[in-house]
C-alpha cells in the first residue's frame, strides 16, 4: 500500500501537513508563535472587573487541592532525585545586614512611594508614534523648517568659515578614516569624534563674535521636569545629550502675534493608543524641577542640546523619528525646568518665552530643532501652545568608501567622501551662532 497515507488530526495551534511527499508527510507542523499585538489589554492588563485568562489565574498546589496529601521531596536523600519534588528550605538569616545580599525595601515601604502613577521619559524611551506623540505630551505646535532668524544667519556670507567645505570634509575624514586602524570603524567610535570636530570648527568663530567665548559644554548632567497633562503626571528626567550653556538666554524666535495664533491650534490625537504607552510607569519618584546645575553657575541658560546616536547594534539604535521625539522631549524638559526656576511653579503664559535648540546625528544624517516654551499651563489642550521648528533628515554626505574601486588595474573610485552637501554644516553653524550674531549686532548699534 505504498503511497497511501492518513492525515493526523492536528492539535490546537498546529497546522496540518497535507501531501504524500515532503519532510512533513503525514505529520503535524506547529504554527510559528508570533508576539501579541500591542493593545491596551496586553500593555495595561484586563479592565477592572473582567475575568482573567486561565493562564493568568493563580494555580493552587496539588496538596492544597487534595486534602491530606503530603509532598515527597528529596530532602532526606541529600541529593537530587529527578522523580521527587524539590524541597523548599526556610530562608537563612545571616544575623547581620549585608548590603550585597539585601532584598531591599518593597515599593510600598519606600519614603518616596506615592499612590499616583507618574509616567517618566528617560534617555532610552522610544516613542511609538514619534514626534506626534511628543507634540501631544508637550502641548506643542510644529512648524516645518528652521525659523527665519536662523535662516538669515545661513544666508549671510560673513557668517561662514574660511575654506569651510574643505575643513568640514577634513573633519569627516578624521572621524571616519584617519582616527582608527579598523577597516570599517563602528558608530560608537566615529560619531562622538565627528561631533567634537564640528564643534571645534564652530568655536573658531570666537574671534569674530566674542560672545561665543562666554559659553560652556556640560556632559553627564541630569535634568528633571514634571508637569500635568490631562489628569496624568509626566516627568522628563535623567542624563541626555551634551548641553551648550550660555551667559545670556536666546531671544524668542516667534512674535507675540504668532504665539497668540496658536490658541486655535487643535492638537492631533491617536486614539485608541494612549499617549503614555511607551513611558515608564513609576510609583517611587520625587516631584521636583531641576536644571542640573547649582545656583550661581556662571552659564545658567541652556542654548543647544547635542544628541549622538552611536549604537552599533541596530535593535538598540534610535530611528530618525524616535530620535526627533527624544530631542523634543528633552529640549522641552530643559526649557520647562528653567522656566519654573525663573517664574515659579504656577501655570501661566510666559511673558519672556524660553528657547532651547537641539541637534541630533547618527554620523551622517542630522536633525535640527528649535523649541520655544510659551506656556507652563499644560494640563488642558486649550489656550496658548508651545512652538517647535524641525528640519529633519539632512544628509551631510551620502556615503564613505573605505577601499578603492579598482577595475582592470585602474582605480575608478578612490577612497573618501562621496556626495558631500555643504548646506548641512551651514545649518549646524547657524544654530551655534544663533544669539551671538544678534548680540554683536546690538553692540554695533549701541
Amino acid at each position: 500500500m505504498a503511497g497511501l497515507w492518513w492525515p493526523v488530526r492536528p492539535a490546537a495551534g498546529a497546522l496540518r501537513a497535507w501531501g504524500p511527499r515532503g519532510p512533513h508527510r503525514g505529520k503535524t507542523v506547529q504554527a510559528p508563535r508570533r508576539p501579541l499585538p500591542r493593545t491596551p489589554w496586553t500593555t495595561r492588563g484586563p479592565p477592572p472587573g473582567a475575568p482573567l485568562p486561565r493562564s493568568w489565574q493563580d494555580k493552587r498546589p496539588v496538596q492544597e487541592q487534595i486534602p491530606g496529601l503530603e509532598q515527597v521531596t528529596y530532602a532526606d536523600k541529600q541529593h537530587f532525585v529527578p522523580w521527587l519534588a524539590r524541597p523548599r528550605h526556610p530562608r537563612w538569616e545571616r544575623g547581620w545586614h549585608d548590603p550585597r545580599h539585601s532584598p531591599g525595601l518593597r515599593y510600598e515601604a519606600m519614603p518616596l512611594y506615592k499612590e499616583r502613577v507618574c509616567y517618566v521619559c528617560h534617555q532610552r524611551t522610544k516613542m511609538l508614534e514619534g514626534v506626534r506623540q511628543a507634540l501631544w505630551l508637550t502641548k506643542t505646535k510644529i512648524m516645518e523648517g528652521l525659523p527665519p532668524k536662523v535662516l538669515s544667519i545661513i544666508d549671510e556670507p560673513a557668517n561662514q568659515l574660511e575654506n569651510q567645505d574643505e575643513r568640514v570634509q577634513n573633519a569627516i575624514s578624521h572621524a571616519r578614516l584617519w582616527n582608527t586602524t579598523e577597516l570599517i570603524p563602528k558608530r560608537e567610535s566615529y560619531c562622538p569624534v565627528l561631533l567634537e570636530d564640528l564643534l571645534h570648527l564652530c568655536r573658531t568663530m570666537a574671534s569674530k563674535y566674542p560672545s561665543l567665548s562666554k559659553r560652556m559644554l556640560a556632559r553627564d548632567y541630569k535634568v528633571a521636569a514634571i508637569w500635568e497633562r490631562e489628569s496624568s503626571m509626566l516627568q522628563v528626567r535623567g542624563m541626555n545629550g551634551i548641553l551648550l550653556n550660555a551667559i545670556n538666554p536666546l531671544l524668542p524666535v516667534a512674535s507675540k502675534d504668532e504665539i497668540l495664533a496658536t490658541e486655535n491650534q487643535i492638537l492631533e490625537t491617536f486614539h485608541p493608543i494612549s499617549p503614555t504607552i511607551d513611558l515608564q510607569e513609576v510609583n517611587v519618584y520625587e516631584e521636583r524641577n531641576d536644571t542640573g546645575f547649582r545656583e550661581g553657575y556662571p552659564y545658567p541658560h541652556p542654548h543647544t542640546l547635542y544628541f549622538v546616536e552611536s549604537a552599533n547594534i541596530r535593535p538598540t539604535r534610535f530611528r530618525p523619528e524616535q530620535l526627533r521625539a527624544k530631542m523634543l522631549m528633552f529640549a522641552f524638559g530643559n526649557a520647562l525646568a528653567k522656566a519654573k526656576m525663573l517664574y515659579g511653579d504656577d501655570p501661566k503664559v510666559l511673558e519672556h518665552p524660553v528657547v532651547v535648540q537641539s541637534i541630533g546625528t547618527e554620523g551622517r544624517i542630522f536633525q535640527f530643532m528649535v523649541f520655544q516654551l510659551n506656556t507652563t499651563d499644560l494640563a488642558s489642550s486649550d489656550g496658548v501652545k508651545n512652538l517647535v521648528w524641525i528640519d529633519s533628515d539632512q544628509y551631510m554626505y551620502d556615503y564613505i568608501r573605505y577601499l578603492p574601486g579598482i577595475r582592470k588595474k585602474v582605480v575608478k573610485f578612490p577612497p573618501g567622501i562621496y556626495g558631500y552637501r555643504p548646506d548641512t554644516f551651514k545649518k549646524f553653524l547657524a544654530l551655534y551662532l544663533h544669539g551671538a550674531v544678534q548680540d554683536s549686532t546690538q553692540n554695533k548699534i549701541l
